[in-house]
């Protein structure tokens, strides 16, 4: 069977998935896609609106066959590392194909860019350092930087999010030597952070969580998303009696901040340069989650890199655990599949380049306990009965099978 792979987070799925869906199997004319998603904490450093098992479900009952787990490493990290850690799933479990939709739409120009950015390598690592010496972000010094190299205008526009993680997944296919081969859909409609709805069908992930956490009722998403998604959000707020974000961890986040001493705060993925002192005193005064990120936001940091910071901390991600997570997976951690996957998981699985994961209780390997706790931490954020029974749910729970 060919296979394509896409890299998701569907927080949750919505139209624009579902095209880049049967887009990614038209270009690459696959009889099987393979997700690998993010689980319960998301690349940006946010909760996850449903859980990994919800959104898995999204997955399989809008069309993908297979559904993998990026690892917490991987996860929450930057762009470079979350590639990296999702095309070693894909390349280990045979993908033909990795498709990703770009603002490009155009698989060359992101080959031409590489091939350029190699070329002008030391005068873009010059501008880097310079601007990040002046207090500018990461990000920010990447994006200048790009700007300020000769004739980078007839290149990649790599000020968009979406073609800086595509120009990341080819950067990683050709680092780690696969056989995948790329290609790429335009976005259709709707930016990646667009807030507000903008077309009458399709809408970003960003406009629809802003929806559903709107006090206006009257606001709809149902044309924005497949009725499988519906009916799932339906029931997640029906039987945990809420969806995540930041405000639910607030309270968990204050007291880690105010009872961690600097020198425990200091061993903890991204904190550096005295960034403890910082979020220790806003956590002393803030009563919000909202309120705290606008006390420690500054230019050299972006809101982002400042949210997983904050997952770090509540999971206690350590630099000595984090700094293993940089170049392939070491584990396949199946969340979910169709009878179609199943067919390929039968006819491949002894050809998987790492080991298969379906019983978490019988798996032994370090690293999987990131994860772990990452989904005790995300239960948490609930309360009561359903909160034990999501600490349960990360052992006890088989890989989702939906017949079709």
């Amino acid at each position: 069977m060919k296979a394509v792979g896409i890299i998701v987070e569907y927080n949750p799925f919505h139209n624009g998935h579902a095209f880049h869906l049967e887009a990614s199997r038209k270009v690459s004319n696959a009889d099987i896609v393979i997700a690998v998603m993010s689980g319960n904490f998301l690349q940006r450093g946010e909760p996850a609106l449903v859980s990994k098992w919800y959104r898995t479900k999204m997955a399989l009952l809008n069309g993908v066959d297979l559904v993998f787990e990026l690892p917490y490493g991987f996860a929450v990290q930057k762009a470079e590392t979350f590639a990296n850690g999702a095309v070693s799933i894909l390349d280990a479990v045979g993908c033909d194909y990795l498709c990703f939709g770009s603002e490009s739409g155009d698989i060359d120009s992101f080959y031409r860019t590489i091939h350029y950015l190699n070329d002008e390598h030391e005068n873009y690592e010059n501008n880097i350092k310079q601007y990040m010496n002046k207090g500018v972000s990461y990000p920010k010094a990447l994006a200048l930087s790009y700007q300020q190299l000769p004739n980078s205008e007839n290149f990649l526009d790599l000020s968009k999010p979406n073609n800086i993680l595509g120009f990341h997944y080819i950067k990683a296919i050709i680092g780690q030597n696969s056989s995948i081969k790329p290609v790429t859909v335009a976005r259709k409609n709707a930016n990646y952070h667009d807030e507000n709805f903008t077309s009458e069908t399709i809408a970003s992930a960003t406009s629809i969580r802003k929806a559903i956490f709107s006090d206006e009722k009257k606001i709809k998403i149902s044309q924005y998303v497949p009725e499988p998604t519906k009916k799932l959000l339906d029931e997640y707020m029906n039987h945990y009696g809420m969806y995540h974000n930041w405000e639910n961890y607030w309270d968990y986040l204050q007291f880690r901040l105010i009872q961690a001493s600097n020198e425990e705060l200091q061993e903890i993925y991204e904190v550096e340069e005295g960034l403890e002192n910082r979020l220790k005193a806003a956590a002393i005064q803030s009563t919000s989650f909202q309120e705290f990120m606008q006390k420690v936001k500054t230019k050299r940091y972006t809101w982002t890199r400042l949210q997983r910071l904050c997952v770090h901390i509540l999971t206690n991600a350590q630099k000595i655990e984090m700094t293993k997570f940089t170049e392939k997976a070491s584990y396949l951690r199946l969340l979910g599949m169709t009878t179609l996957g199943r067919d390929y998981l039968n006819q491949m699985k002894k050809h998987f380049r790492l080991p298969l994961v379906s019983k978490l209780s019988s798996f032994k390997e370090k690293e999987i306990t990131l994860d772990i706790t990452a989904a005790r931490i995300y239960a948490m954020g609930l309360g009561g009965i359903q909160r034990q029974e999501m600490l349960k749910q990360e052992f006890i729970e088989p890989p989702i099978y939906i017949k079709k």
